[in-house]
């Protein structure tokens, strides 16, 4: 019986049912539902919040030596963090299926960048299933472990956001639930990398590749449909739909693994009098078609930019289509802070002291907008610590003491702001960092951190103390306010005077979310009635 889910829960699905036993991840919007759902629907799969993606695919490299098949989730900019193990685990290869699900968010509905995670496929030379929706969505990721264990390569699964939060119908399969033996991973030739077994595995990376090209001409993920052949169409995932939609009696191939196969695709090419290549953002596929002598027509029509839809097609395409126009007389309602969110007296403070704030990735961030516009930098992830040490750096180059607060969340702090927090310890650079504590991954729909007390699913925990871990990098000057509106001159009173000090120095902001706190209490209470 068909079930509608969201994308996220069907890969969530397609994990269990393709064997998974251990997934790793950190939260990031797109992509948070799938270790939420399999925490929640599937206890037997070994399931974690990782501090942050690059530990997450560690994990999981580690379980797949260990011979288990193993998930690892993110979003895009989740994969740059950790591409170092990423291009290195594309030269050992797995024991056990290793599958990294990569959720893009074209049109950057909550990302700071718009990557196309087929970039790092290509530069790994590891393989990449691209679902369009919600039953490709479980299919390709049961498939993927397969593909990782054929071929011994770790592979991608590429959600973007228009699948990972759509729902659409999903037949569920039969889960084959069976617990694989421990290897003991001792294979040192295959999984250490000094150079001279790298260059042996780099040499099996390339000849591995040719053979993926050659699986993806007969990989059953792609869909061809012929119909008037005036117009020939190749594309990708979710935009098949739009281009459906749009141009429904154009012959269309759709793309559904990467490398790409380009006999097929010539294939198709030579049915039809004129090709196009419709992809979102980067020109992925339509290089590789020029590369392989191919005429077509494709960024010369299709911005390279931003979500692609149908109206956007037709319009590339001369069909007329009615434009959206926003509703007259509707008052702008911009993203804001919560409405008792303990850290708005945060912002209010910054800006009445005219600080240069070094943001970071987070709900916080909002503190950008008006009415506080008390934000100035915002790079990513654990980025406002090592920027406020570069900022102080240039001020002492002029000899001036520099007005320049950092601003970071507990989740965020814990993700990679612990290094840049050592780096001023370790080179006694004189910064001031304020730690938003307020013990919830909020932005991404309020998933427990490690100072939470809980772990994934909300199963009790140990708690890291936050200033237990300051003071442990070496901080001398912490200080642990708890925010509220009347103790405002507390908080600006301790700034002024930490701003002051000539040694890295510490302030935690300490006020759990106020829409998290009910929950947490709530469970809080449970565990010490032993429920």
């Amino acid at each position: 019986m068909k079930e509608l889910m969201l994308g996220n829960e069907a890969i969530a699905l397609g994990a269990y049912e393709g064997n998974t036993w251990v997934a790793t991840g950190y939260p990031g919007t797109p992509s948070s539902e799938i270790i939420e759902v399999i925490g929640g629907k599937y206890p037997e799969i070994n399931s974690e919040w990782s501090v942050n993606e690059k530990v997450a695919l560690e994990i999981a490299i580690g379980s797949s030596i260990a011979g288990m098949r193993s998930l690892v989730t993110m979003k895009h900019v989740g994969l740059n963090v950790a591409a170092d193990p990423l291009m290195t685990c594309a030269y050992t290869g797995v024991s056990a299926g290793l599958v990294i699900v990569c959720a893009d968010d074209p049109g950057m509905h909550s990302s700071q960048n718009e990557q196309d995670t087929r970039n790092y496929a290509k530069f790994a030379q590891v393989p990449l299933l691209e679902p369009g929706d919600s039953q490709e969505a479980k299919d390709f990721t049961a498939l993927a472990f397969e593909i990782s264990e054929k071929f011994d390569t770790p592979v991608i699964v590429r959600p973007v956001t228009r699948v990972s939060h759509t729902q659409t119908p999903v037949t569920p399969g039969k889960a084959a639930r069976k617990l694989p033996k421990m290897s003991d991973g001792k294979n040192a030739k295959k999984y250490v990398m000094i150079p001279a077994n790298a260059r042996l595995r780099h040499t099996a990376v390339i000849e591995r590749y040719k053979k993926l090209r050659e699986y993806s001409e007969t990989f059953g993920g792609h869909t061809t449909e012929m119909n008037k052949t005036e117009i020939g169409i190749v594309t990708h995932g979710y935009i098949y739909n739009y281009v459906k939609e749009a141009l429904p009696d154009a012959s269309i191939f759709n793309v559904g693994m990467y490398p790409i196969p380009v006999a097929k695709i010539k294939e198709f090419a030579s049915k039809v009098k004129k090709l196009y290549v419709i992809e979102e953002l980067d020109p992925i596929i339509e290089e590789e078609l020029r590369i392989a002598g191919a005429t077509l027509t494709g960024k010369e029509i299709i911005p390279s930019e931003g979500e692609l839809s149908i109206d956007i097609i037709k319009k590339a395409f001369g069909i007329k289509y009615t434009e959206a126009k926003p509703v007259e007389g509707l008052p702008p309602r911009p993203p804001q802070l919560c409405k008792g969110c303990g850290h708005i007296q945060v912002f209010e403070v910054l800006r009445d002291l005219g600080a240069t704030v070094l943001g970071d990735i987070g709900c916080y961030t909002l503190g950008v907008l008006p009415p506080y516009n008390a934000m100035h930098t915002t790079i990513c992830m654990g980025s406002s610590v090592g920027n406020e040490i570069g900022y102080k750096k240039a001020a002492q180059l002029h000899n001036l003491k520099a007005n320049s607060v950092a601003v970071i969340g507990d989740s965020t702090f814990f993700h990679s702001g612990m290094t840049g927090l050592l780096d001023a310890v370790y080179n006694q650079t004189p910064i001031t960092l304020v730690i938003l504590d307020n013990r919830i991954t909020a932005m991404t729909g309020h998933q427990p951190s490690p100072n939470s007390g809980f772990s994934n699913a909300f199963r009790p925990t140990r708690r890291a103390d936050m200033e237990q871990v300051v003071r442990g990098l070496g901080v001398e000057h912490v200080r642990k306010i708890k925010i509220s509106p009347r103790n405002i001159d507390e908080f600006k009173n301790a700034v002024l005077e930490e701003l002051a000090v000539d040694a890295p120095s510490v302030i935690i902001a300490d006020e759990i979310c106020v829409i998290s706190e009910p929950r947490m209490k709530k469970l809080t209470d449970l565990i010490k009635e032993g429920k």
